[in-house]
């Protein structure tokens, strides 16, 4: 079994409100999320995303597959890879250690068009 996590965020202003949007899809599962988060850049949103990804993942104890990560921010997925991102060194570290919990966690970069569900969760997280 393989996991798909999709994750995505939306800020009003950069920085302004944000909500994150979190899709997973594998075999006979399909779980949405979304959650309002305080006031951060588009960045910082993006990397918080991801955590409460992967945090959902773990709370709903589907930490023996493996993940595959899809995200719509570039800058995300090549901090991620690179496990190194000179501003974003605390996110990438937490990220890191929630990886830990899972066989393998892999990323992917996918246009924003592909992204549309998780999207529309960020979206929905902003207006709440």
């Amino acid at each position: 079994m393989m996991l798909k996590l999709y994750t995505d965020a939306a800020t009003q202003g950069n920085p302004g409100p944000s909500g994150a949007g979190i899709l997973v899809v594998g075999p006979h599962l399909r779980l949405q999320k979304h959650y309002p988060l305080a006031v951060m850049s588009n960045h910082d949103a993006e990397f918080k995303a991801v955590q409460l990804g992967l945090q959902l993942l773990i709370e709903q104890k589907l930490t023996d597959a493996p993940v595959i990560l899809y995200s719509d921010s570039q800058l995300v997925i090549d901090s991620l890879e690179k496990d190194y991102a000179k501003h974003y060194g605390d996110a990438v570290a937490a990220i890191d250690q929630l990886e830990q919990h899972f066989p393998v966690v892999l990323h992917q970069w996918i246009k924003d068009h592909a992204n549309r569900g998780a999207h529309e969760l960020a979206q929905q997280a902003l207006n709440h």
